[in-house]
């Protein structure tokens, strides 16, 4: 893998990591400069506090751990870099598992992602994450009252 694919693909693993740790602020500021849209969705985030909010509207963060008790598992990841434009795209599946006091361990949702990233200033960022849901299983531990899919 090229240096820029594995910066791309670590920039993928970290909003991993930041969900699953619950830090929506962080996922704010790793998306600053880019769109957030959801298939099948009117959802169009942009900005990083309004990014950070709305994670806090729509995923559910438990007291005891101040996460959502889920793990991302990302796989089949494509990335396609173009060098000298300084662009790129990356396309992932998703498996999300989540266990609770209420829930057992299980994938709870699949999907996709697909995200654009450009070079700026020699370091890779995300300008778009699109997600598309393809099998639902038990959200009702994972997603606030209210929230819709994205």
């Amino acid at each position: 893998m090229s240096n820029s694919a594995t910066e791309i693909a670590n920039l993928l693993y970290t909003y991993a990591r930041l969900i699953d740790g619950g830090d929506y602020a962080g996922i704010g500021k790793l998306f600053a400069h880019a769109r957030l849209t959801a298939e099948h969705s009117d959802m169009d985030v942009r900005g990083e506090q309004d990014i950070a909010a709305h994670y806090g509207r729509t995923t559910r963060l438990y007291p005891d751990t101040h996460t959502p008790k889920t793990k991302h598992v990302m796989t089949n990841t494509l990335i396609e870099v173009d060098e000298e434009a300084g662009t790129a795209t990356c396309n992932a599946y998703y498996t999300v598992f989540q266990a609770t006091e209420a829930l057992p361990l299980q994938p709870i949702i699949t999907g996709r992602y697909e995200d654009k990233f450009e070079r700026v200033d020699g370091r890779w960022r995300y300008t778009e994450k699109k997600f598309f849901v393809d099998q639902i299983g038990d959200l009702s531990q994972h997603l606030l009252p209210g929230s819709a899919l994205g």
